[in-house]
């Protein structure tokens, strides 16, 4: 056998033996650990337009359009009896809450005992007044999406009142994450977070509620309806 032949098997045999290691350093990173790398990763979101938002003034500030800074607004709107704009500051002075939740991604992988901080569903059904119609929640966000054959070109997501406002589903309107404003990553300056559900039912960026009597396709059950417009964690998976 040459030289040459002899070389290249310990190469692989290195090779392998490095990729081995790997593998099994995987395998023995803490979840917990996984976890702060899973959070770690660069979000993926379909918007096609990035912005920055400022806590501090409560302004949104496009970087396709540097000289453009506009206050941020949660419109709520639909079958209420009070629609409602509010700013920034008056988000940050509903009563506040902070709860750890478990982020589910519909690929398979999960995301534990994520620290969020925000209001209650209630803290805004208390100031709009839903009609007695009105059984669902559209929200909308911001930033331009692809343009779906519906006519729809940004993310919008749907979810029941009555899980909304269920104690026990923990539905938060986030404005923090780990005690911190959240990020554009997160979804500043506002996010749904619905424990029991799978991470696209969770609405970054949120800018507009609409209230329904009609339950409405999301966005990525609009793009490609193998996303049910229910996505309920499984079980196994809330373990």
């Amino acid at each position: 056998m040459s030289n040459s032949n002899n070389g290249h098997m310990t190469l692989t045999r290195r090779l392998f033996i490095k990729a081995s290691a790997f593998f099994w350093l995987v395998l023995a990173i803490p979840r917990t650990v996984w976890s702060f790398f899973v959070r770690e990763f660069q979000t993926r979101t379909v918007e096609k337009e990035a912005f920055r938002f400022d806590p501090v003034s409560g302004t949104i500030r496009w970087l396709s359009r540097p000289a453009v800074n506009e206050p941020y607004r949660l419109i709520v709107e639909g079958l209420v009896e009070k629609p409602k704009r509010f700013s920034y500051k008056e988000l940050q002075a509903f009563p506040q809450v902070v709860q750890s939740s478990d982020f589910h991604c519909v690929e398979g992988w999960s995301v534990k005992s994520i620290r969020w901080g925000g209001i209650r569903f209630g803290e805004i059904v208390k100031v709009v007044k839903p009609k007695p119609e009105a059984h669902y929640a559209v929200f909308h966000s911001l930033g331009k999406t692809s343009e779906l054959d519906q006519g729809v070109d940004h993310y919008i997501e749907c979810l029941p009142l009555e899980k909304l406002l269920d104690p026990q589903k923990k539905c938060l309107l986030a404005l923090t994450m780990d005690g911190k404003p959240l990020t554009f990553d997160r979804g500043s300056p506002l996010r749904v977070v619905s424990p029991y559900d799978l991470g696209y039912k969770g609405s970054k960026y949120v800018t507009r509620i609409v209230f329904s009597t009609v339950q409405t396709s999301g966005w990525w059950t609009l793009a490609n309806p193998i996303y049910p417009v229910n996505a309920p964690v499984p079980a196994e998976r809330l373990k």
